[in-house]
Protein backbone atom coordinates (compact mmCIF):
# COMPACT_ATOMS: atom_id res chain seq x y z
CA UNK A 1 0.00 0.00 0.00
CA UNK A 2 1.26 3.48 -0.85
CA UNK A 3 2.08 5.61 2.20
CA UNK A 4 -0.23 8.61 2.67
CA UNK A 5 2.23 11.50 2.94
CA UNK A 6 2.13 15.22 2.18
CA UNK A 7 4.39 14.66 -0.82
CA UNK A 8 2.04 12.00 -2.24
CA UNK A 9 -0.96 14.24 -1.66
CA UNK A 10 0.74 17.10 -3.49
CA UNK A 11 1.71 14.80 -6.34
CA UNK A 12 -1.85 13.61 -6.69
CA UNK A 13 -3.32 17.10 -6.56
CA UNK A 14 -1.12 18.58 -9.18
CA UNK A 15 -1.33 15.54 -11.40
CA UNK A 16 -5.11 15.72 -11.38
CA UNK A 17 -5.31 19.48 -11.98
CA UNK A 18 -2.44 19.96 -14.38
CA UNK A 19 -1.80 16.70 -16.17
CA UNK A 20 -2.23 18.19 -19.61
CA UNK A 21 0.33 20.88 -18.87
CA UNK A 22 3.04 18.71 -17.34
CA UNK A 23 2.62 15.14 -18.57
CA UNK A 24 5.76 13.73 -20.22
CA UNK A 25 5.65 12.84 -23.89
CA UNK A 26 4.61 9.32 -24.72
CA UNK A 27 7.48 6.87 -24.43
CA UNK A 28 7.07 3.62 -26.32
CA UNK A 29 9.13 0.58 -25.23
CA UNK A 30 11.64 -0.43 -27.85
CA UNK A 31 10.11 -3.91 -28.19
CA UNK A 32 6.54 -2.68 -28.68
CA UNK A 33 4.85 -1.94 -31.97
CA UNK A 34 4.70 1.82 -32.45
CA UNK A 35 1.43 3.36 -33.66
CA UNK A 36 1.74 5.33 -36.85
CA UNK A 37 2.72 8.95 -36.25
CA UNK A 38 3.89 8.43 -32.64
CA UNK A 39 7.59 9.32 -32.34
CA UNK A 40 9.97 7.22 -30.30
CA UNK A 41 11.66 9.20 -27.53
CA UNK A 42 14.66 7.24 -26.39
CA UNK A 43 16.61 9.72 -24.26
CA UNK A 44 14.30 12.05 -22.45
CA UNK A 45 15.83 14.81 -20.35
CA UNK A 46 16.37 14.02 -16.69
CA UNK A 47 16.86 16.20 -13.59
CA UNK A 48 20.20 15.01 -12.12
CA UNK A 49 20.29 17.74 -9.45
CA UNK A 50 16.62 17.77 -8.52
CA UNK A 51 14.71 21.02 -8.20
CA UNK A 52 14.77 23.97 -5.83
CA UNK A 53 13.11 27.28 -5.08
CA UNK A 54 14.60 30.41 -3.59
CA UNK A 55 14.23 34.03 -2.51
CA UNK A 56 10.51 33.49 -1.95
CA UNK A 57 8.68 36.63 -0.84
CA UNK A 58 5.01 37.46 -0.35
CA UNK A 59 4.40 37.46 -4.11
CA UNK A 60 7.38 35.97 -5.93
CA UNK A 61 9.99 33.25 -5.99
CA UNK A 62 12.71 31.73 -8.13
CA UNK A 63 12.33 28.21 -9.50
CA UNK A 64 15.51 26.29 -10.41
CA UNK A 65 16.61 23.03 -11.93
CA UNK A 66 19.35 21.45 -14.05
CA UNK A 67 18.82 19.28 -17.10
CA UNK A 68 20.83 16.37 -18.46
CA UNK A 69 21.09 18.18 -21.81
CA UNK A 70 19.83 21.18 -23.77
CA UNK A 71 16.21 22.05 -23.04
CA UNK A 72 13.75 24.57 -21.69
CA UNK A 73 12.53 24.55 -18.09
CA UNK A 74 8.77 24.25 -17.55
CA UNK A 75 7.05 24.61 -14.18
CA UNK A 76 3.46 24.14 -13.10
CA UNK A 77 2.18 25.88 -9.97
CA UNK A 78 -1.06 24.87 -8.25
CA UNK A 79 -2.39 26.52 -5.07
CA UNK A 80 -3.31 23.87 -2.49
CA UNK A 81 -4.41 23.72 1.14
CA UNK A 82 -2.42 22.10 3.93
CA UNK A 83 -3.76 18.68 2.89
CA UNK A 84 -2.76 19.10 -0.75
CA UNK A 85 -6.28 19.72 -2.04
CA UNK A 86 -6.47 22.35 -4.80
CA UNK A 87 -7.97 25.64 -3.62
CA UNK A 88 -11.32 26.55 -5.11
CA UNK A 89 -13.30 29.67 -5.86
CA UNK A 90 -11.57 32.99 -5.41
CA UNK A 91 -8.50 31.32 -3.94
CA UNK A 92 -7.91 29.00 -6.88
CA UNK A 93 -4.63 29.54 -8.69
CA UNK A 94 -2.79 27.58 -11.37
CA UNK A 95 -0.06 28.71 -13.72
CA UNK A 96 2.35 27.17 -16.23
CA UNK A 97 5.67 29.00 -16.51
CA UNK A 98 8.59 28.57 -18.88
CA UNK A 99 12.15 29.57 -18.13
CA UNK A 100 15.42 30.11 -19.86
CA UNK A 101 16.95 27.51 -22.16
CA UNK A 102 19.47 25.29 -20.43
CA UNK A 103 22.71 24.90 -22.36
CA UNK A 104 26.39 24.27 -21.85
CA UNK A 105 26.78 28.01 -21.22
CA UNK A 106 24.95 27.59 -17.88
CA UNK A 107 25.98 23.99 -17.16
CA UNK A 108 22.40 23.13 -18.21
CA UNK A 109 20.91 25.04 -15.25
CA UNK A 110 17.82 27.18 -15.73
CA UNK A 111 15.63 29.49 -13.64
CA UNK A 112 12.14 30.92 -13.71
CA UNK A 113 11.15 34.15 -12.00
CA UNK A 114 7.65 33.40 -10.70
CA UNK A 115 5.96 36.72 -10.00
CA UNK A 116 2.52 38.10 -9.07
CA UNK A 117 1.78 35.15 -6.79
CA UNK A 118 -0.85 35.34 -4.03
CA UNK A 119 0.52 35.85 -0.52
CA UNK A 120 0.31 33.25 2.22
CA UNK A 121 -0.31 30.45 -0.26
CA UNK A 122 1.07 26.95 -0.52
CA UNK A 123 1.88 25.69 -4.00
CA UNK A 124 2.28 22.19 -5.32
CA UNK A 125 5.03 22.37 -7.90
CA UNK A 126 6.15 20.19 -10.78
CA UNK A 127 9.09 20.90 -13.04
CA UNK A 128 10.52 19.29 -16.17
CA UNK A 129 12.53 20.21 -19.24
CA UNK A 130 11.38 20.17 -22.84
CA UNK A 131 14.03 19.16 -25.35
CA UNK A 132 14.67 20.99 -28.60
CA UNK A 133 11.83 19.04 -30.27
CA UNK A 134 9.35 19.88 -27.53
CA UNK A 135 9.36 16.49 -25.82
CA UNK A 136 8.90 16.65 -22.04
CA UNK A 137 11.36 14.82 -19.83
CA UNK A 138 11.45 13.56 -16.27
CA UNK A 139 9.07 15.37 -13.91
CA UNK A 140 10.00 16.28 -10.33
CA UNK A 141 7.53 17.27 -7.62
CA UNK A 142 7.99 19.87 -4.90
CA UNK A 143 6.20 22.58 -2.97
CA UNK A 144 6.72 25.99 -1.39
CA UNK A 145 4.73 28.71 0.36
CA UNK A 146 4.73 32.44 -0.26
CA UNK A 147 5.20 34.63 2.80
CA UNK A 148 2.16 35.79 4.76
CA UNK A 149 0.62 39.06 3.63
CA UNK A 150 -1.43 41.55 5.60
CA UNK A 151 -4.84 40.33 6.64
CA UNK A 152 -4.91 37.30 4.35
CA UNK A 153 -5.99 33.76 5.10
CA UNK A 154 -4.86 31.17 2.62
CA UNK A 155 -4.02 27.49 2.43
CA UNK A 156 -5.52 26.82 5.85
CA UNK A 157 -2.94 29.00 7.60
CA UNK A 158 -3.27 32.19 9.55
CA UNK A 159 -1.64 35.22 7.96
CA UNK A 160 0.90 35.96 10.67
CA UNK A 161 2.93 32.82 11.24
CA UNK A 162 6.10 31.44 9.68
CA UNK A 163 9.27 29.61 10.60
CA UNK A 164 12.72 29.19 9.16
CA UNK A 165 16.07 27.50 9.71
CA UNK A 166 19.62 28.62 9.06
CA UNK A 167 23.11 27.14 9.06
CA UNK A 168 26.26 27.05 6.92
CA UNK A 169 29.34 25.03 6.00
CA UNK A 170 28.53 22.10 3.68
CA UNK A 171 31.01 19.36 2.68
CA UNK A 172 34.01 20.95 4.38
CA UNK A 173 37.29 19.57 5.74
CA UNK A 174 36.93 16.45 3.58
CA UNK A 175 33.62 15.32 5.09
CA UNK A 176 31.44 14.72 2.04
CA UNK A 177 28.51 12.44 1.24
CA UNK A 178 28.81 9.30 3.36
CA UNK A 179 26.02 7.05 2.13
CA UNK A 180 26.77 4.47 4.84
CA UNK A 181 25.30 6.84 7.43
CA UNK A 182 22.52 8.17 5.20
CA UNK A 183 24.32 11.09 3.55
CA UNK A 184 24.17 14.66 4.84
CA UNK A 185 21.68 13.95 7.60
CA UNK A 186 21.74 17.48 9.00
CA UNK A 187 19.63 18.54 6.03
CA UNK A 188 17.06 15.91 6.99
CA UNK A 189 17.07 17.30 10.54
CA UNK A 190 16.24 20.77 9.24
CA UNK A 191 13.62 19.38 6.84
CA UNK A 192 11.87 17.60 9.72
CA UNK A 193 11.05 20.95 11.36
CA UNK A 194 8.90 21.85 8.28
CA UNK A 195 10.30 25.38 7.90
CA UNK A 196 8.92 27.94 5.47
CA UNK A 197 12.41 28.79 4.23
CA UNK A 198 16.10 28.06 4.80
CA UNK A 199 18.97 30.54 4.98
CA UNK A 200 22.29 29.06 3.90
CA UNK A 201 24.70 31.49 5.54
CA UNK A 202 27.67 30.72 3.33
CA UNK A 203 30.30 28.12 2.52
CA UNK A 204 27.69 26.38 0.39
CA UNK A 205 30.62 24.40 -1.05
CA UNK A 206 34.29 23.92 -0.18
CA UNK A 207 36.02 24.59 -3.47
CA UNK A 208 39.42 24.47 -1.75
CA UNK A 209 38.91 21.20 0.13
CA UNK A 210 39.52 17.96 -1.79
CA UNK A 211 37.34 15.00 -0.83
CA UNK A 212 38.97 11.57 -0.69
CA UNK A 213 37.30 8.18 -0.70
CA UNK A 214 38.19 7.39 2.92
CA UNK A 215 39.07 9.33 6.07
CA UNK A 216 40.14 7.58 9.26
CA UNK A 217 38.66 9.24 12.33
CA UNK A 218 40.50 9.50 15.68
CA UNK A 219 38.56 6.54 17.11
CA UNK A 220 39.53 4.34 14.18
CA UNK A 221 36.22 4.45 12.33
CA UNK A 222 36.53 4.92 8.58
CA UNK A 223 34.43 7.63 6.97
CA UNK A 224 33.67 6.69 3.36
CA UNK A 225 32.89 9.48 0.92
CA UNK A 226 31.16 9.44 -2.39
CA UNK A 227 33.78 10.98 -4.70
CA UNK A 228 33.63 12.59 -8.14
CA UNK A 229 36.48 13.78 -10.32
CA UNK A 230 35.72 17.46 -9.66
CA UNK A 231 35.89 17.18 -5.86
CA UNK A 232 39.12 15.16 -5.82
CA UNK A 233 41.24 18.34 -6.16
CA UNK A 234 40.99 22.05 -5.42
CA UNK A 235 38.65 23.87 -7.82
CA UNK A 236 40.37 26.12 -10.36
CA UNK A 237 38.44 25.78 -13.61
CA UNK A 238 34.83 26.80 -14.06
CA UNK A 239 33.87 23.15 -14.51
CA UNK A 240 35.58 22.22 -11.23
CA UNK A 241 33.64 24.93 -9.38
CA UNK A 242 30.43 23.75 -11.01
CA UNK A 243 31.31 20.19 -10.08
CA UNK A 244 31.35 21.12 -6.41
CA UNK A 245 27.75 22.26 -6.63
CA UNK A 246 26.75 19.21 -8.65
CA UNK A 247 28.34 17.05 -5.96
CA UNK A 248 26.31 18.52 -3.10
CA UNK A 249 23.10 18.08 -5.09
CA UNK A 250 23.84 14.36 -5.34
CA UNK A 251 22.88 14.08 -1.68
CA UNK A 252 19.29 12.87 -1.22
CA UNK A 253 18.75 14.95 1.91
CA UNK A 254 19.73 18.20 0.20
CA UNK A 255 17.54 17.43 -2.80
CA UNK A 256 14.57 16.60 -0.55
CA UNK A 257 14.91 19.80 1.50
CA UNK A 258 15.39 22.02 -1.53
CA UNK A 259 12.35 20.55 -3.29
CA UNK A 260 10.13 21.48 -0.33
CA UNK A 261 11.80 24.47 1.32
CA UNK A 262 12.88 27.71 -0.42
CA UNK A 263 16.50 28.69 0.15
CA UNK A 264 18.00 32.12 0.68
CA UNK A 265 21.64 31.58 -0.26
CA UNK A 266 24.76 33.53 0.64
CA UNK A 267 28.38 32.98 -0.23
CA UNK A 268 31.49 33.28 1.89
CA UNK A 269 35.13 32.31 1.36
CA UNK A 270 35.09 28.58 0.57
CA UNK A 271 33.07 29.12 -2.57
CA UNK A 272 36.46 30.38 -3.80
CA UNK A 273 39.35 29.80 -1.36
CA UNK A 274 39.82 29.92 2.39
CA UNK A 275 39.96 33.48 3.76
CA UNK A 276 40.26 35.09 0.32
CA UNK A 277 39.89 38.80 -0.36
CA UNK A 278 39.93 40.82 -3.62
CA UNK A 279 43.38 41.28 -5.08
CA UNK A 280 44.92 38.46 -3.07
CA UNK A 281 47.65 36.29 -4.61
CA UNK A 282 47.26 32.80 -3.15
CA UNK A 283 50.42 31.05 -1.97
CA UNK A 284 48.79 27.61 -1.74
CA UNK A 285 51.06 25.22 -3.68
CA UNK A 286 48.09 23.12 -4.85
CA UNK A 287 47.03 25.90 -7.21
CA UNK A 288 48.31 26.70 -10.69
CA UNK A 289 45.92 29.71 -10.89
CA UNK A 290 46.78 31.79 -7.83
CA UNK A 291 44.95 35.04 -8.56
CA UNK A 292 42.03 35.13 -6.13
CA UNK A 293 40.12 37.49 -8.42
CA UNK A 294 40.20 34.96 -11.27
CA UNK A 295 39.14 32.11 -9.01
CA UNK A 296 36.41 34.26 -7.42
CA UNK A 297 34.94 35.17 -10.82
CA UNK A 298 34.70 31.51 -11.76
CA UNK A 299 33.40 30.58 -8.34
CA UNK A 300 30.77 33.31 -8.41
CA UNK A 301 29.55 32.29 -11.87
CA UNK A 302 29.11 28.69 -10.73
CA UNK A 303 27.47 29.80 -7.47
CA UNK A 304 24.98 32.05 -9.26
CA UNK A 305 24.17 29.31 -11.78
CA UNK A 306 23.40 26.78 -9.05
CA UNK A 307 21.64 28.92 -6.45
CA UNK A 308 17.94 29.83 -6.93
CA UNK A 309 18.49 33.58 -6.95
CA UNK A 310 16.80 36.10 -9.20
CA UNK A 311 17.71 35.98 -12.88
CA UNK A 312 15.98 37.84 -15.68
CA UNK A 313 14.83 36.27 -18.94
CA UNK A 314 17.82 37.70 -20.80
CA UNK A 315 20.13 35.71 -18.56
CA UNK A 316 21.28 38.64 -16.42
CA UNK A 317 20.89 38.58 -12.68
CA UNK A 318 18.30 40.61 -10.86
CA UNK A 319 21.02 42.77 -9.36
CA UNK A 320 24.31 44.27 -10.49
CA UNK A 321 26.87 41.69 -11.72
CA UNK A 322 29.05 42.08 -8.62
CA UNK A 323 26.17 42.32 -6.17
CA UNK A 324 25.00 39.41 -4.06
CA UNK A 325 23.64 41.38 -1.09
CA UNK A 326 19.85 41.78 -1.20
CA UNK A 327 16.63 42.06 0.79
CA UNK A 328 13.99 39.33 0.91
CA UNK A 329 10.62 40.61 2.11
CA UNK A 330 8.72 38.04 4.15
CA UNK A 331 5.65 40.15 4.90
CA UNK A 332 4.77 42.39 7.83
CA UNK A 333 6.59 40.20 10.33
CA UNK A 334 9.99 39.89 8.74
CA UNK A 335 12.55 41.29 6.32
CA UNK A 336 15.76 39.34 5.67
CA UNK A 337 18.87 41.30 4.65
CA UNK A 338 21.55 39.10 3.10
CA UNK A 339 25.05 40.52 3.32
CA UNK A 340 28.11 39.96 1.14
CA UNK A 341 31.14 40.29 3.42
CA UNK A 342 33.54 38.97 0.79
CA UNK A 343 33.29 40.85 -2.53
CA UNK A 344 34.11 44.33 -1.18
CA UNK A 345 36.44 43.30 1.62
CA UNK A 346 39.82 44.97 2.16
CA UNK A 347 42.89 42.73 2.71
CA UNK A 348 43.22 40.68 5.85
CA UNK A 349 45.51 42.55 8.27
CA UNK A 350 45.79 42.72 12.04
CA UNK A 351 42.71 44.95 11.89
CA UNK A 352 44.15 47.75 13.98
CA UNK A 353 44.20 50.53 11.41
CA UNK A 354 43.16 53.86 12.88
CA UNK A 355 41.30 54.70 9.66
CA UNK A 356 38.26 52.84 8.36
CA UNK A 357 38.78 49.71 6.28
CA UNK A 358 36.01 47.73 4.63
CA UNK A 359 34.24 44.45 5.13
CA UNK A 360 30.97 45.60 3.52
CA UNK A 361 32.19 48.39 1.28
CA UNK A 362 30.75 51.90 1.21
CA UNK A 363 27.85 51.16 -1.14
CA UNK A 364 26.68 48.05 0.71
CA UNK A 365 26.97 49.78 4.09
CA UNK A 366 24.83 52.66 2.85
CA UNK A 367 22.33 50.18 1.39
CA UNK A 368 22.10 48.28 4.67
CA UNK A 369 21.52 51.41 6.74
CA UNK A 370 18.93 52.75 4.30
CA UNK A 371 16.96 49.53 3.80
CA UNK A 372 16.92 48.42 7.42
CA UNK A 373 15.97 51.91 8.58
CA UNK A 374 12.99 52.15 6.24
CA UNK A 375 11.79 48.59 6.82
CA UNK A 376 8.29 48.41 8.25
CA UNK A 377 8.58 44.73 9.16
CA UNK A 378 8.47 43.90 12.86
CA UNK A 379 11.75 41.95 12.72
CA UNK A 380 14.82 42.83 10.69
CA UNK A 381 17.08 39.81 10.35
CA UNK A 382 20.58 40.56 9.08
CA UNK A 383 22.06 37.39 7.66
CA UNK A 384 25.83 37.79 7.78
CA UNK A 385 28.39 35.38 6.38
CA UNK A 386 30.90 36.35 9.10
CA UNK A 387 30.30 36.87 12.84
CA UNK A 388 30.66 40.29 14.47
CA UNK A 389 32.41 39.57 17.76
CA UNK A 390 34.19 36.24 17.27
CA UNK A 391 37.94 36.41 16.66
CA UNK A 392 38.69 34.49 13.45
CA UNK A 393 42.45 34.41 12.80
CA UNK A 394 44.01 34.25 9.34
CA UNK A 395 47.46 33.00 10.25
CA UNK A 396 49.31 34.17 13.34
CA UNK A 397 48.85 37.94 12.93
CA UNK A 398 46.07 38.75 10.46
CA UNK A 399 42.33 38.55 11.04
CA UNK A 400 39.72 37.02 8.73
CA UNK A 401 36.64 38.69 10.21
CA UNK A 402 36.25 42.24 11.52
CA UNK A 403 37.34 41.52 15.09
CA UNK A 404 40.96 42.38 15.85
CA UNK A 405 41.75 40.96 19.33
CA UNK A 406 41.59 44.52 20.71
CA UNK A 407 38.75 45.18 23.15
CA UNK A 408 39.17 48.93 22.90
CA UNK A 409 37.57 51.47 20.58
CA UNK A 410 36.69 50.37 17.02
CA UNK A 411 39.58 50.11 14.59
CA UNK A 412 39.90 49.05 10.97
CA UNK A 413 36.92 47.04 9.76
CA UNK A 414 35.21 47.49 13.14
CA UNK A 415 34.73 51.15 12.26
CA UNK A 416 32.43 50.22 9.37
CA UNK A 417 30.18 48.06 11.57
CA UNK A 418 30.24 50.73 14.28
CA UNK A 419 28.88 53.19 11.73
CA UNK A 420 26.08 50.80 10.81
CA UNK A 421 25.11 50.19 14.44
CA UNK A 422 25.19 53.91 15.25
CA UNK A 423 22.94 54.66 12.28
CA UNK A 424 20.41 52.08 13.44
CA UNK A 425 20.28 53.78 16.85
CA UNK A 426 20.07 57.25 15.32
CA UNK A 427 17.21 56.13 13.05
CA UNK A 428 15.44 54.39 15.96
CA UNK A 429 15.45 50.98 14.32
CA UNK A 430 13.95 48.30 16.54
CA UNK A 431 14.09 44.51 16.61
CA UNK A 432 17.32 43.82 14.71
CA UNK A 433 18.75 40.29 14.96
CA UNK A 434 22.01 39.11 13.37
CA UNK A 435 22.36 35.50 12.16
CA UNK A 436 25.55 33.85 10.94
CA UNK A 437 27.53 30.62 10.60
CA UNK A 438 31.21 30.29 9.47
CA UNK A 439 32.96 29.28 12.73
CA UNK A 440 31.75 25.64 12.88
CA UNK A 441 30.03 25.71 16.25
CA UNK A 442 26.82 27.21 17.58
CA UNK A 443 26.44 30.11 19.99
CA UNK A 444 24.19 32.89 21.25
CA UNK A 445 25.74 36.33 21.82
CA UNK A 446 24.14 39.39 23.35
CA UNK A 447 25.78 42.73 22.55
CA UNK A 448 25.21 45.71 24.82
CA UNK A 449 26.80 49.18 25.09
CA UNK A 450 27.03 48.90 28.87
CA UNK A 451 29.75 46.24 28.43
CA UNK A 452 31.38 47.80 25.36
CA UNK A 453 34.27 50.11 24.58
CA UNK A 454 32.05 51.55 21.84
CA UNK A 455 28.65 52.60 23.18
CA UNK A 456 26.74 54.38 20.44
CA UNK A 457 24.35 51.52 19.61
CA UNK A 458 21.30 49.70 20.93
CA UNK A 459 21.58 46.17 22.38
CA UNK A 460 21.03 43.28 19.99
CA UNK A 461 21.42 39.51 19.65
CA UNK A 462 23.65 37.53 17.31
CA UNK A 463 22.99 33.79 16.82
CA UNK A 464 25.56 31.44 15.30
CA UNK A 465 24.88 28.00 13.80
CA UNK A 466 26.76 25.43 11.74
CA UNK A 467 28.41 23.38 10.47
CA UNK A 468 25.76 21.25 8.80
CA UNK A 469 28.13 18.78 7.12
CA UNK A 470 31.73 19.76 7.86
CA UNK A 471 34.30 19.51 10.63
CA UNK A 472 33.37 20.98 14.00
CA UNK A 473 35.71 23.45 15.72
CA UNK A 474 35.56 26.08 18.44
CA UNK A 475 34.76 27.76 20.62
CA UNK A 476 36.69 30.90 19.73
CA UNK A 477 37.62 33.94 21.76
CA UNK A 478 35.47 37.06 21.67
CA UNK A 479 36.47 40.65 20.93
CA UNK A 480 35.05 43.07 23.51
CA UNK A 481 34.68 46.18 21.35
CA UNK A 482 30.89 45.84 21.02
CA UNK A 483 30.34 44.31 24.45
CA UNK A 484 29.39 40.70 23.63
CA UNK A 485 28.21 38.30 26.28
CA UNK A 486 28.23 34.60 25.43
CA UNK A 487 24.86 33.32 26.60
CA UNK A 488 25.45 29.84 25.16
CA UNK A 489 27.82 27.85 23.00
CA UNK A 490 28.23 24.23 21.94
CA UNK A 491 31.21 22.89 20.04
CA UNK A 492 32.57 19.46 19.24
CA UNK A 493 34.64 17.18 21.43
CA UNK A 494 37.79 17.93 19.41
CA UNK A 495 38.90 19.96 16.40
CA UNK A 496 37.58 18.79 13.03
CA UNK A 497 35.17 16.29 14.54
CA UNK A 498 33.29 14.45 11.81
CA UNK A 499 29.53 14.79 11.23
CA UNK A 500 29.04 11.08 11.97
CA UNK A 501 26.73 11.17 14.99
CA UNK A 502 25.07 14.53 14.24
CA UNK A 503 25.65 15.79 17.78
CA UNK A 504 28.42 18.14 16.70
CA UNK A 505 26.57 19.57 13.69
CA UNK A 506 24.24 22.51 14.28
CA UNK A 507 21.44 24.57 12.81
CA UNK A 508 19.23 27.35 14.12
CA UNK A 509 15.44 27.46 14.04
CA UNK A 510 13.13 30.48 14.37
CA UNK A 511 9.39 30.42 14.83
CA UNK A 512 7.42 33.65 14.42
CA UNK A 513 3.99 33.29 15.95
CA UNK A 514 0.90 35.40 15.57
CA UNK A 515 2.07 37.50 18.52
CA UNK A 516 5.34 38.30 16.63
CA UNK A 517 7.48 36.66 19.32
CA UNK A 518 10.81 35.65 17.78
CA UNK A 519 11.35 32.17 19.22
CA UNK A 520 14.89 31.05 18.39
CA UNK A 521 16.49 27.72 19.17
CA UNK A 522 19.89 26.20 18.47
CA UNK A 523 19.74 22.51 17.59
CA UNK A 524 22.04 19.69 16.65
CA UNK A 525 21.69 17.87 13.34
CA UNK A 526 19.49 15.23 14.97
CA UNK A 527 16.95 17.92 15.83
CA UNK A 528 17.63 18.07 19.58
CA UNK A 529 17.09 21.56 21.03
CA UNK A 530 20.25 22.67 22.84
CA UNK A 531 19.23 26.21 23.80
CA UNK A 532 16.29 28.49 23.15
CA UNK A 533 15.05 31.99 23.83
CA UNK A 534 11.95 34.06 23.11
CA UNK A 535 12.58 37.62 21.94
CA UNK A 536 9.62 39.95 22.38
CA UNK A 537 9.32 42.79 19.87
CA UNK A 538 9.76 46.39 20.87
CA UNK A 539 6.95 48.57 19.60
Amino acid sequence: MTAFTRRNVLKGAIAAAGAAAVAPSLIVPAHAARPSGVPLVRNRLTLPSGISTGDVTTNSGVLWSRASGPGRLVANLLAVDEYGTPLRGGRAFQRVLRGTTASEATDFTSKINAQHLPAGTRFALTMHFEDTEGHAGETAHGSFSTAPGTGTFRSGRTARRQSFVWTGDTAGQGWGINEEIGGMRGYAGMHATKPDFFIHSGDTIYADGPITAEVTEPDGQVWRNLVTEEVSKVAETLNEFRGRHRYNMMDKNIRALYADVPVIAQWDDHETHNNWYPGQIITDARYTERRADVLAARGRQAWQEYQPIAQLSDGSTGFEPARIYRKISRGPQLDVFCLDMRTFKDPNTDGKETSLTHILGEEQARWLIREVSKSKATWKVISADLPLGIIVPDGTVNEESLSNRDAGAPLGKELEIAGVLSAFKRNRVKNVVWLTADVHYCAAHHYSPERAAFRDFDPFWEFVAGPINAGTFGPSQMDGTFGPEVAFFKAGAYANQSPRNGESQFFGHVDLGEDDVFSVSLRNANGAVLWSKDLHPER
